[in-house]
């Protein structure tokens, strides 16, 4: 029989055992090895349920590490033992069939807290010594002759078997004494160290407060100060370590000797800088990361003074084409060889690159010049991409399209630069790429405005901040009205009225555009049932209501069942609705997408064919759309304007209302602004006109008035 699989408990029970046998020999402790893996284990767990947590919990990590201090794990291999296991084992052993890499970058995350925790503990178990050493010391001084044999031996024993170094010197610096535990920091032995002057260990690194505060304390200004200190080593190495010095005053209180408490810090710090390294830097390519970006341009931005920063932000085009057909690991490969480029590029004083993510990067540059050095790294940018790259035997051509932002450091901060870099790049990807744009604040702010108005779009229509506008329809041969158009708009809070143009491409882009055209449905036919009692009664024919379908509506698979409900609901007949679409949205249009549109038009709903003439569609294709109107673009009649007319445009219109008629479609003209424009029309046959020289756009109850002015005519 095949054996059962190992469930979790046993997997954690092989990380614990593990990780015992690589901490048993550097733990001072009374446990035997069993006994300590037991100790282990809780551990090991709290790591296991870390690992999967919802949220990341650094207090937890850090207390695992605490715990191992308390556990006596305090050798300075103990650490360096441990985050070595559990980068190699907790996630082979816990991390069960879940997501590796985010997995592996948690588990990277935990041993940072784990190192800061243990550090945490193991720095307050040795500030705790290190008061204990010095209250020894100072009791020594102190007490009276008859105990002085007693209490010398006291300290000699905290002295001696003290895991930090000791030193103690006279007020000129003099050393006189060392431990063991000081020696073996040095790599040197009592006989070197003793003599020397505490001066003589200067180091570039010191603090500028360093040497000050040792002057304060060996004049008796001062009790005791602590610091972080480096002293080199006669094997050229540097010794990092906490420094406390204390000042030990005789029985009068007069200063008689400086006792110094050493704490070894260099394996602490170099993991330190290694996980910074980890935390700044982008695993992939080696590059500085989004938080080391930050980090800089916050400091250029915040420098001012005349200071000026150049940057450039790339964005590889087609990246997710290359992923898609050869692989992430292919794409991996591809964004390593661009990092080197990229790199290569930005090698002036004050130039860095890094990775923002993806297949994002940015390089900036700072000084006085930056208006020019940024041209140029930008240019050196784009030469860089032009060469192809070889992966995998494919030479591959990688374009980019890249943001430029210039300007003078404090007066926008890191967020706003990158927005506007961001933006920019956008910009030139949008105009087709491989190319750079200079960043403009005008466009910047255009499309700020575009990202709120489309963030406000959702609620907007729940707030009821729609609302319609009609424009009469009217009858060139009697001039009556026989209709209207409905136009939505929008009443924001901030921008005031919004006219189509600037939302109705947003709502489409994010799928609005179906609720929000659903709402002018109802609200249109409401109102052409509100029209058709004013101005008739309920047996009088109606007023038609034209509204606007986008092609997102077209092709939603609820548009004749909605328009059916909406009509069904106001008890209004499809006869009183026209529903305009423009003529690019149809042009090679498939049964399919016409396929709702006939459905509509043999329930007895006009169909007009919306910008006529723009769209450059073969005529021949007018006998197979379901369409019955045809509204000319109003680029063809604004020759009219004027008399006499232009001829060209009379011609062009003629033909077009002569081949419309022949097809038993009715003719409606836009943008109509002049009585000559429109005795014009009239003249070559038009049915139906709209535009300011009959009315504006406006509230429901003008058309009404001019309706039933009409009718009193």
């Amino acid at each position: 029989m095949n054996a059962e699989p190992d469930g979790p408990e046993d997997r954690l029970r092989r990380l614990t055992t593990i990780w015992s046998r690589a901490l048993y020999p550097v733990t001072s402790t009374s446990l035997t090895r069993a006994e300590f893996e037991e100790q282990l284990l809780p551990l090991g767990r709290r790591l296991s349920e870390l690992l999967w947590a919802r949220s990341f919990d650094a207090d937890a990590a850090k207390a695992v590490g605490a715990a191992l201090v308390e556990a006596h794990c305090t050798d300075p291999e103990a650490l360096a033992r441990t985050l070595d296991c559990v980068d190699a084992y907790l996630v082979l052993y816990c991390g069960g069939d879940g997501p590796q890499d985010e997995l592996r970058m948690r588990s990277s995350r935990l041993q940072h807290a784990m190192a800061a925790g243990y550090a945490h503990a193991l720095r307050r178990r040795t500030l705790a010594e290190q008061e204990a050493i010095a209250q020894a010391a100072l009791r020594a001084q102190g007490v009276v002759a008859q105990a002085l044999h007693a209490s010398e031996a006291r300290f000699r024993a905290v002295f001696e078997g003290a895991a930090i170094g000791i030193g103690i010197a006279d007020l000129d610096g003099h050393i006189l004494q060392v431990n063991e535990a000081l020696l073996r920091m040095f790599g040197q032995p009592q006989q070197s160290l003793r003599g020397r002057r505490v001066q003589d260990w200067t180091h570039p690194d010191d603090a500028p407060q360093t040497w000050r505060l040792y002057d304060e304390l060996v004049r008796g200004e001062r009790e005791h100060y602590h610091l972080e200190k480096a002293f080199n080593r006669p094997d050229g190495t540097v010794l990092w370590t906490n420094l406390t010095v204390s000042l030990l005053r005789d029985a009068d209180g007069r200063p008689q000797y400086q006792l110094a408490l050493m704490e070894d810090t260099t394996e602490r710090r170099l993991l330190n800088l290694r996980l910074r390294y980890e935390a700044t830097h982008d695993a992939l390519t080696g590059l500085p990361n989004r938080t080391l970006f930050f980090e800089r341009l916050e400091k250029v931005l915040a420098a001012g003074d005349g200071q000026r920063f150049g940057l450039c932000y790339l964005d590889l085009d087609g990246f997710k084409t290359i992923n898609d057909s050869l692989g992430h690991a292919a794409g991996d490969r591809l964004l390593v060889e661009v990092a080197d480029r990229l790199q290569s590029c930005a090698t002036a004083p004050g130039e860095m690159v890094a990775r923002l993510g993806g297949d994002e990067f940015v390089a900036l540059t700072t000084g006085p010049g930056t208006d020019r050095t940024v041209d140029e790294l930008a240019e050196r940018i784009m030469n860089a991409l032009v060469t192809p790259i070889s992966i995998d035997g494919r030479d591959l051509l990688v374009r980019g399209s890249l943001g430029i932002v210039e300007g003078p450091a404090g007066e926008r901060t890191a967020a706003e630069v990158l927005r506007s870099a961001d933006i920019t790049m956008y910009r030139a990807k949008s105009a087709g790429g491989n190319r750079s744009e200079l960043a403009d604040p005008e466009a910047d702010a255009r499309a700020i405005t575009r990202h709120g108005l489309t963030t406000a779009l959702p609620t907007a229509l729940e707030r009821g901040e729609f609302f319609i506008e009609y424009q009469p329809l009217v009858h060139l041969g009697d001039g009556s009205v026989r209709g209207a158009e409905a136009l939505v708009r929008w009443l924001h809070p901030q921008h005031g009225v919004l006219g189509p143009d600037r939302f109705i491409p947003l709502a489409e882009h994010t799928g609005l555009i179906v609720p929000l055209g659903r709402w002018v449905l109802e609200e249109s036919i409401r109102q052409a049932r509100a029209w058709r009692v004013r101005h008739g009664g309920q047996d009088a024919g109606p007023l038609r209501i034209n509204v606007n379908l986008s092609p997102c509506q077209l092709s939603h698979p609820g548009l004749v069942q909605d328009t059916v409900d909406i009509l069904e609901r106001a008890g209004v007949t499809p006869d009183a609705l026209c529903l305009e679409v423009t003529e690019s949205a149809l042009i090679g249009a498939d049964d399919d997408l016409l396929k709702p549109l006939r459905r509509l038009a043999e329930m007895g709903v006009d169909i007009a064919l919306d910008d006529f003439g723009t769209g450059y569609s073969n005529l021949a294709n007018l006998r197979r759309l379901p369409v019955s109107v045809l509204k000319l673009d109003r680029s063809f009649t604004q020759g009219m304007q004027q008399f006499p007319a232009d001829p060209v445009d009379l011609k062009i219109v003629e033909g077009i209302v002569t081949l419309a008629h022949s097809l038993d479609l009715a003719v409606t003209v836009e943008g109509v602004e002049t009585g000559a424009q429109a005795e014009q029309l009239r003249v070559l046959g038009c049915d139906t006109a709209q535009g300011w020289y009959y009315a504006r756009p406006g509230p429901p109850e003008r058309l009404h008035e001019l309706a039933l002015a009409d009718a009193k005519g």
